[in-house]
């Protein structure tokens, strides 16, 4: 075969078509292994998206609001801002600027989402204080949900007690231990909860052990 003044063996020319079918598949090969990683990464976004808004909607998330009833007694009130109901166990009190020991009421109350739960807590606020006080009163609450334990991170507040008389009680305008959350997509990397799992707690501490 003569190609431009060339001679060209046709054992040569169909030798190449095999090396050229190979070159082309290559080429398609790494054209398709592209494409496909460009979905894979894709489909992962999505992914950790949905599972991010699915945390946000039922991830069990109470909140704490202790107030002054009258100048013997006090209140809390325990929020259920997700979906998902709650069954509450405990609710705890501390002194964070001293060494008094927690002060504790047990509870079997369920809580469904979206709702609120209050119950008195004088005497133990009282007890815990003493009949002189001025400092960061803490609050924290112990809840089963979806089967498991969990505990709300610590709520602080400000209380003044004088002469056994409770005088005023101001939430703390930061909450404690919380994480400002600046990409919204990496959320769950960066944002502390506001409860833990303290069955999964107990679990690791023993496998420490």
């Amino acid at each position: 075969m003569n190609f431009h003044g060339h001679t060209i063996q046709w054992s040569t020319l169909v030798n190449f078509i095999p090396v050229l079918a190979t070159i082309v598949t290559t080429l398609l090969s790494i054209v398709l292994a592209r494409a496909t990683l460009r979905y894979a990464h894709a489909a992962d976004r999505t992914l950790e998206l949905a599972h991010e808004q699915f945390e946000r909607e039922w991830a069990p998330e109470l909140h704490l609001r202790l107030e002054r009833s009258s100048s013997a007694d006090a209140r809390i009130i325990i929020t259920n801002l997700a979906k998902t109901s709650v069954l509450l166990q405990l609710v705890q009190l501390r002194n964070v600027s001293g060494v008094f020991p927690l002060e504790k009421r047990y509870l079997n109350d369920p809580l469904v989402g979206g709702t609120a739960w209050s119950g008195q807590l004088g005497e133990h606020l009282l007890r815990l204080t003493g009949h002189n006080f001025s400092g960061p009163i803490a609050a924290s609450a112990s809840f089963y949900a979806s089967g498991r334990l969990f505990r709300t991170d610590w709520f602080r507040f400000k209380v003044e007690v004088h002469n056994g008389r409770i005088d005023r009680i101001d939430a703390v305008t930061l909450p404690a231990h919380r994480v400002r959350v600046l990409v919204p997509h990496k959320v769950r990397k960066f944002r502390k909860p506001m409860v833990s799992d303290v069955a999964k707690e107990l679990v690791e501490t023993t496998k420490r052990e």
